[in-house]
């Protein structure tokens, strides 16, 4: 992992032009932390992850400083989003927006349909056509899509906070006991 920091960093600068400096503050391994935030913010910076999830706090912090986490999960992407503010081009600018939470409870084995979760909605809302992904102790294992959201033996479209439902990830088995999974859409933002 430690490798893919410094990688990260050479190719990073090597895109600094004489009109703009890309400047690395701090690298680390590891998840977002909120001394990450406050750096950033006292800097005037963004904070890059890569394959790492901040926590909820984390990201509360981050928002309340006006700091953006942009994360990843392939190396060139974020090259190539730099690469492009670098030249001004970011236009139009998306945010994730995190619509629910739901923690992992137990998991079973359905014949045709593979693993899975029986889980607790703990924050928002759960719904059958958001993009999710799986974070296991802070590190996204998994990106993808629902295969099945149930209530009891009910297909459902959504779930709200405070109810369990049975969930399983589309073409992924590797669900766990207290893993997260988060739903998410991405928003277009107005430019400033």
């Amino acid at each position: 992992v430690q490798g893919s920091v410094g990688a990260l960093e050479q190719s990073l600068e090597k895109l600094q032009n004489e009109n703009v400096k890309v400047k690395i503050l701090h690298s680390g391994v590891g998840t977002v932390t909120e001394s990450d935030v406050m750096l950033a913010s006292t800097s005037n910076a963004v904070i890059i992850g890569f394959n790492v999830r901040p926590s909820t706090a984390v990201s509360s912090m981050a928002e309340q400083e006006g700091v953006e986490i942009r994360t990843y999960r392939i190396i060139y992407e974020i090259i190539d989003d730099i690469e492009a503010a670098i030249k001004g081009m970011l236009d139009p600018v998306f945010k994730e927006v995190v619509m629910g939470k739901i923690e992992v409870r137990e998991t079973f084995k359905v014949p045709g349909a593979g693993i899975v979760a029986g889980a607790y909605v703990t924050e928002g809302k759960i719904a059958r056509n958001a993009k999710v992904r799986l974070v296991r102790d802070g590190i996204v294992i998994h990106e993808g899509s629902i295969s099945s959201l149930r209530r009891f033996k009910d297909d459902v479209r959504e779930v709200a906070t405070g109810y369990e439902c049975g969930i399983g990830l589309d073409k992924f088995n590797d669900i766990k006991e207290g893993d997260i999974i988060e739903a998410f859409a991405m928003v277009e933002v107005e430019r400033k």
